[in-house]
């Protein structure tokens, strides 16, 4: 469409471009353009907190901080993204820049990740640890401003796509929207920790974080060309303004208007926002009242945040502790986050199609407010679980000195040699090659995958192999005697230190509490945007949608206060920490429920359109009469002159 084409006209044009099986052609690309989008922002945080730990060496608490940092930051920006989009740039031109700037994060992720860049050595460890930090650090803040930026702007484009005689298609299109996001972040928990377990390298073969950014950073390449690629195709409609500015206008001219008429001698008014009356229209004001009286609700909200993101974080830090060999599958830590989105596709239609109606059926009011306290409840024992789970952890490692250097162990396996011939020995295998190891000297400490390895042994002429099973998580040095004999019998010869033992806690543990976690987010935080959009007028969704993304952001940054000011050095007590103050909000916010009414807002603005009306109607009448008594008064005195002439 042209920029200067009639809005009306527009209006009337929508859904008239060529379709297929009813859809335009144009939501397509919106959806594949999703899909890639949601891939890259949950591929790359699956691994980020195993990054921050395990290449950048940083400890839990500031890897924890900094994850959760970079989440509330994703969070904060969509307001800015949508405040851009309907004021300035509008939907299209927005979701084009920040996806170039969302790429170009993705890209300096990947370039942060390469440790040959400053492996001068060549030892497989970076020596400029100050490039990658700062690399890294660009990179996420690039994300965190293109994906929030694009957040509110690609669902609402894609709806835009439709006229008013599709709105079947356009609901059809939020379902598949909705499952794109759900396909996207579940494929890429899956894969991108694969692509992480790998080893890559151009000089030292080291854990592969460069790919599994790489691969996220690509697709948000194509994300970006699949969208432009459908320009032609669009309905572009031109900004409007955005409301969220003119409600904080307005609360801030009745909070100022406030302040100036605080004297006692000015009559009280019935609610404060009352004061903005001079300036802005009734109906405005008591659409803003409604909205209000959900945003009161909202304060307790962000501590189920607080609880729910540490999936990513300190959950899949206690991943790094346990066993995840299932049998035929060994999963990685950060793969145990795909419980999630397996779970939200099956409790969704369950909770809908068998739970609810049959809590129904039995007679109970499960109003939304109450079934969000219980989600919330249902979040607290996920973490009282956790802590369990961390409890059997403790006690399974109660009896080790882990060395610092040596705490990388705990997800990946390490080991050494020891030479104790009077000869050099050569030592390699499939994954590493130490070369020449002098007599009395040891190596350091290399990486090899789970399950079982062989090493091949040489000195000279002679050789032997020599094979070890090695458990998730375990460290072993291998000493060789003085009295080794090369030949068959090498296996028995060589003593086999275990300086740390396998993992031994299963993964399965954490199970139980991804599911009460999965259910507290369905009950809580699909719940909660269905009672806050039926709560308020029509042209405010966008401001409620925005104080939810913030309730999500401050439950970041009370993880980031808590890890880095607490400093608990027990993570069960943490959890345990974390779950009681759960507990508290879950009480407090139940009893702002139970004093909460249910309105209509629709009934409310009708209400004051009517008022309206009949105002205008009366003001009208009102003129009208006052032309009739200036007619006839008009009348009067034109006759009371023509008689006095007469006379």
């Amino acid at each position: 469409m042209a920029d200067n084409e009639d809005p009306k006209k527009e209006r009337k044009n929508r859904g008239k471009s060529k379709e297929v099986c009813g859809y335009p052609i144009s939501i397509f690309f919106i959806v594949v353009n999703e899909f890639c989008e949601r891939f890259s922002y949950y591929g790359m945080r699956a691994v980020l907190v195993l990054y921050f730990k395990f290449f950048l060496r940083w400890d839990d608490d500031l890897s924890t901080s900094i994850y959760h940092t970079f989440v509330a930051l994703c969070y904060l920006t969509p307001i800015l993204g949508a405040i851009v989009a309907d004021s300035w740039l509008g939907k299209f031109k927005t979701i084009i820049y920040l996806s170039i700037v969302y790429a170009i994060g993705q890209v300096a992720m990947a370039v942060s990740a390469i440790h040959d860049i400053t492996d001068t050595d060549r030892d497989g460890t970076p020596d400029n640890m100050i490039f990658h930090v700062v690399m890294s650090m660009v990179g996420l803040f690039l994300i965190a401003l293109g994906t929030g930026g694009i957040k509110p702007c690609v669902a609402a484009f894609g709806g835009d796509q439709f006229g008013d005689h599709q709105e079947k298609q356009r609901r059809t299109f939020f379902s598949v929207f909705y499952l794109c996001i759900n396909g996207g972040s579940l494929l890429s928990t899956i894969i991108t920790p694969i692509l992480r377990a790998q080893e890559c390298g151009i000089y030292s073969q080291q854990k592969c974080y460069s790919l599994a950014f790489g691969v996220p950073a690509a697709l948000m390449v194509v994300a970006l060309v699949v969208f432009i690629a459908g320009s032609g195709m669009y309905y572009k409609a031109e900004p409007q303004g955005n409301i969220m500015l003119d409600v904080s206008k307005c609360i801030g001219f009745a909070i100022k208007n406030r302040y100036r008429h605080r004297s006692k001698q000015f009559p009280k008014r019935k609610h404060w926002m009352d004061w903005a009356e001079e300036k802005y229209d009734k109906l405005l004001i008591a659409q803003i009242k409604m909205v209000l009286k959900v945003l009161f609700l909202y304060i307790p909200l962000p501590v189920f945040w607080t609880l729910f993101d540490q999936k990513g974080s300190r959950w899949t830090l206690q991943a790094t502790t346990m066993d995840g060999n299932f049998g035929l599958l060994v999963i990685q830590p950060d793969q145990m986050q795909t419980v999630n989105p397996i779970l939200i596709l099956t409790l969704v239609p369950i909770m809908d199609s068998v739970v609810y109606p049959l809590i129904k059926k039995c007679g109970l009011n499960f109003t939304p407010l109450k079934r969000m306290t219980v989600g919330m409840v249902m979040a607290a024992i996920a973490f009282f679980c956790a802590a369990v789970v961390q409890l059997q952890i403790d006690v399974s490692r109660k009896q080790e000195h882990i060395d610092h250097q040596m705490i990388i162990s705990l997800i990946l396996q390490l080991f050494r040699f020891i030479n104790g011939l009077a000869t050099a020995v050569n030592v390699s295998s499939p994954a590493v090659d130490f070369g020449l190891i002098q007599p009395l000297n040891y190596t350091t400490y290399s990486l090899v995958q789970y399950g079982k390895t062989t090493f091949t042994l040489r000195s000279g002429s002679q050789s032997c192999e020599f094979s070890k099973e090695f458990g998730y998580g375990s460290s072993y040095a291998f000493f060789i005697p003085s009295t080794l004999v090369f030949g068959p019998t090498c296996q028995e010869s060589i003593t086999v230190i275990e300086e740390i033992k396998p993992n031994s806690v299963h993964m399965a543990l954490q199970i139980p509490q991804y599911f009460f976690i999965t259910a507290g987010e369905v009950m809580f935080s699909v719940t909660g945007l269905e009672f806050s959009y039926s709560q308020a007028p029509s042209n405010m969704k966008a401001v409620l949608q925005a104080g939810w993304l913030l309730t999500v952001a401050i439950g970041n940054f009370i993880v980031l206060i808590v890890a880095e000011a607490a400093k608990i050095p027990l993570k069960w007590a943490e959890y345990v920490l974390f779950a009681s103050l759960l507990i508290a909000m879950c009480v407090l916010f139940s009893i702002m429920a139970y004093f909460y009414t249910y309105i209509d807002p629709t009934e409310i603005e009708a209400q004051f359109k009517t008022t309206t009306n009949e105002d205008d109607e009366k003001h009208k009448n009102g003129e009208i009469q006052m032309l009739k008594k200036g007619s006839v008064n008009q009348k009067d005195h034109f006759n009371k002159d023509k008689k006095q002439t007469r006379l």
